[in-house]
C-alpha cells in the first residue's frame, strides 16, 4: 500500500513555520509567515508525524509492535497472524489467512488514503516471486541497470568476485582514479549486497579504499561487475515447507587486514535453509591470537542470534 495523501495527519509537537509561497503572498501581510499545523508530506517533519498517527491507529484496532524492528506490527487472531512493515509511506503486509489481510486493507481505507498496489512483486529494486512452493528475491533488473550505468554489457565475465591471491593493498605509488566515478560505483554495489551476499566480503574490502582510490582497487571493483555480468540472476531462495530452527555460522580471518593488522569478521543465520541475516567487517581491535579473533567473531554472532 501506498500513501497517497498530501496532508499527514497528526500535530506536530514543536512549533514549525515556514514562508508564504510565491504567487500566493498575503498582500495585507507580506512579511509574515505561516504556521504548520499538520506535517506537510515532504517537510523533514513528515515521517515522524506520520508513523506516530499510523502507530497509535493501529495499536488502537489490536497491534503490537515488533519489539526488536519498531516499524513492524503484528497482530494475531485464533492462530493466524498478520505482518504489517511500514517503510516511510509504504505498507508491506502479509498474512496466514488471506481474510486478515483483506480486513487490513478495508481498516486502513477508512481513515487514510491509501492505494493498493496488489501482490508484492517489486519493492526499493528488490523483485519478489511468489511460488507454490517459496519465494524467490533477487535484484536482476538492478544488476542490468548497473551494468548499463557504468559501460559493462560487453565485457568478459569473471567466475568469481575476487582473486585469492592478490590482496588488496592501501598502493600509495598507485595512479589515481577518479573519486567520484569509484564512490559511486561502492556505493551501486553495495546495495546490491541485499539480496547478493556472495559479494559481502569483496565489496567491505573495496569500500577502505573511498577516500584515494588507485587504478589497483578500480580493477578489484571493476572484477565485481565482470562477475555480475556472468551471474546476473542469483537470488535468494525462502522455501516454504522449512523447520524453524536457528542456526549460525561463523568465521575469522586472522590478521586479514594488512595495513592495521585486525582481523576480518564473516557470519551468516539460517532460520532452517532460508538465509535471513549477514555480516562481514574488520573487527574492532587488534587480536592476540587466533583464539581471541574466534571468540570476538562468536560474541559477535550470538548477538545477532539474539
Amino acid at each position: 500500500m501506498d500513501v497517497k495523501s498530501a496532508f499527514l495527519y497528526g500535530k506536530i509537537e514543536e512549533e514549525v513555520y515556514v514562508c508564504q509561497p510565491p504567487g500566493f503572498e498575503d498582500p495585507d501581510f507580506p512579511d509574515r509567515v505561516y504556521k504548520v499545523e499538520k506535517a506537510l508530506y515532504g517537510l523533514h517533519q513528515a515521517p515522524r508525524a506520520w508513523y506516530e498517527t499510523l502507530l497509535t491507529y493501529l495499536l488502537d484496532n489490536g497491534f503490537q509492535r515488533g519489539k526488536i524492528d519498531k516499524t513492524l506490527f503484528i497482530k494475531r487472531h485464533k492462530g493466524d497472524i498478520l505482518l504489517v512493515q511500514v517503510y516511510v509511506d509504504d505498507i508491506i503486509f502479509g498474512s496466514t489467512k488471506m481474510e486478515l489481510c483483506i480486513a487490513f486493507e478495508k481498516l486502513m481505507h477508512e481513515k487514510f488514503q491509501m492505494s493498493s498496489m496488489g501482490e508484492l512483486t517489486f519493492f526499493l529494486g528488490l523483485q519478489v516471486k511468489q511460488k507454490k512452493d517459496g519465494i524467490f528475491i533477487s535484484q536482476d533488473k538492478y544488476v542490468d541497470e548497473i551494468l548499463k550505468k557504468f559501460r559493462f554489457t560487453e565485457v568478459k565475465t569473471a567466475s568469481t568476485p575476487m582473486e585469492t591471491q592478490k590482496p588488496l593493498l592501501k598502493d600509495e605509488d598507485g595512479e589515481e582514479v577518479d573519486v567520484h566515478m569509484y564512490r559511486s560505483m561502492i556505493g551501486s554495489l553495495m546495495y546490491l549486497t541485499s539480496s547478493r551476499s556472495n559479494i559481502m566480503f569483496i565489496m567491505c574490502a573495496c569500500a577502505r579504499y573511498q577516500v584515494n582510490p588507485k587504478v589497483s582497487h578500480l580493477y578489484v571493483v571493476k572484477r565485481i561487475f565482470r562477475y555480475l555480468k556472468g551471474q546476473p540472476k542469483l537470488g535468494l531462495w525462502y522455501l516454504k515447507d522449512s523447520p524453524f530452527n536457528l542456526v549460525a555460522y561463523t568465521d575469522s580471518d586472522y590478521i586479514g587486514a594488512s595495513l592495521d593488522r585486525k582481523s576480518s569478521t564473516g557470519g551468516c543465520q539460517f532460520l532452517g535453509c532460508r538465509l535471513i541475516s549477514w555480516q562481514c567487517k574488520k573487527q574492532t581491535v587488534v587480536a592476540n591470537s587466533t583464539t581471541e579473533v574466534e571468540y570476538v567473531v562468536a560474541s559477535s554472532c550470538c548477538g545477532q542470534v539474539l
